[in-house]
């Protein structure tokens, strides 16, 4: 317990059923004694996932649309410390059960999907999210001629007045898994990744399957040195945080 009588982490009461994954449950780890704080992460999922960039004045207003964000935080010595923050794809995800029209809701393979189509904008899903990562566009940020030739083909352009946030580039994910299942197999470890761990420089982030207890991403999750931020909650984030050699962390 804390200063104040709170705990945390420990038991958590549940009221949903467990989720089945059968083949594959997505997640992520990210080591912070190998992250940097270089933003080549972000960088890399705005042009993987055709993020608009709103400028400077929308961004003051908190109209910033990146679903990945170098978090920065002080620690209990006022050191300045950072954390990739990015959608946990929760077991539990608050976002989800306050969806009037189901845009946001869990995949068989562990992803919380966001389908744009039914989505109406209420916004009840950011509100619900702790870790506050869901974006709403609240407008049109369309590229015009020559530069639209610079989307990814592979992800749709959404339009105004929908929530949208990190997927795990699932257009990566279909696509080894089409592949795989052209060849009878399951996808295997290493096989593909996501655009943030592609595109980081010191492979501070590993992108896998959970449910293969031989993948890095699992032996990296369950090592001695992971955590969960804001474990108290009980979400069971699919993102593993693992701590600075020789010290502590809370997120």
């Amino acid at each position: 317990e804390d200063e104040h009588g709170h705990g945390h982490g420990g038991e958590h009461e549940e009221w949903y059923p467990e989720h089945e994954h059968e083949n594959y449950r997505w997640g992520m780890a990210i080591d912070l004694d190998s992250c940097i704080g270089c933003n080549a992460c972000a960088a890399a999922c705005y042009v993987e996932n055709n993020i608009p960039i709103v400028g400077k004045e929308e961004h003051l207003k908190g109209r910033e649309m990146s679903w990945i964000r170098i978090q920065p935080y002080f620690d209990k010595s006022e050191k300045l410390e950072f954390v990739p923050m990015l959608c946990q794809h929760c077991d539990n995800a608050p976002c989800e059960p306050v969806c009037p029209v189901y845009a946001a809701y869990h995949n068989p393979e562990g992803l919380n999907v966001q389908v744009y189509n039914r989505c109406v904008g209420t916004r009840y899903c950011a509100n619900n999210c702790p870790y506050k990562v869901r974006r709403f566009n609240w407008f049109d940020h369309r590229l015009e001629a020559p530069l639209d030739k610079m989307y990814n083909p592979y992800v749709a352009v959404r339009d105004r007045g929908i929530m949208e946030k990190c997927t795990f580039c699932i257009q990566r994910i279909r696509s080894a898994k089409d592949k795989a299942k052209d060849e009878n197999r399951l996808v295997g470890d290493g096989e593909f990744t996501t655009a943030c761990a592609q595109t980081c420089p010191t492979n501070a982030i590993t992108f896998g399957n959970l449910e293969d207890k031989n993948s890095r991403v699992y032996q990296l999750a369950h090592s001695d040195e992971a955590y969960v931020a804001l474990e108290e909650l009980g979400t069971k984030p699919a993102v593993h945080y693992l701590r600075k050699k020789g010290k502590h962390h809370e997120a």
